[in-house]
């Protein structure tokens, strides 16, 4: 039995990064930690052949954001396609919006946004721990049903 399976439920974010070229990125992640609340850290667990892991690895920069019930079907297309093949902002229908401080984009449609510098990436086992620490946040919306990964494509969508 895998560890997903084990342990649930965990919050759904979409992980938001550039490449070199500024070319924009984003994956689906449950693996996610709050770390330290000041400064306020985050952790996100990253498979190192990740599309998204290959751009921290180039910028150092990464957004997390934080999805609602009515953002499943995002976060679906954005954990079952790569981003080195097809533009998953237009495929699952997010907004851009540009970051304050770092150039990796947020998403519009998030109730909240993380604007994170990576403070460092440890492997452990298949995964790498990327630790970010928060530069700026934005807070959409205080009130919404946060989505919950339970595993693979089962969810939790209410409170």
């Amino acid at each position: 039995m895998r560890i997903s399976q084990q342990i649930w439920p965990r919050p759904v974010v979409l992980v938001c990064s550039v490449n070199r070229e500024g070319k924009p990125n984003v994956m689906t992640a449950s693996f996610v930690m709050p770390v330290s609340f000041e400064p306020k850290y985050l952790a996100v667990s990253i498979a190192p052949q990740r599309y998204t892991f290959e751009n921290l690895k180039e910028t150092k920069e990464l957004t997390i954001n934080v999805c609602d019930v009515s953002m499943k079907k995002a976060a679906e297309i954005c954990g079952t396609h790569s981003g080195r093949y097809v533009d998953k902002f237009e495929l699952a229908n997010l907004t851009k919006e540009p970051s304050r401080k770092i150039s990796a984009p947020c998403i519009r449609e998030a109730p909240i946004s993380f604007e994170c510098v990576v403070d460092g990436m440890y492997r452990h086992g298949d995964h790498y721990i990327v630790v970010g620490e928060v530069v700026e946040e934005h807070i959409r919306r205080k009130d919404f049903v946060p989505l919950s990964h339970v595993t693979e494509d089962r969810y939790i969508m209410n409170l």
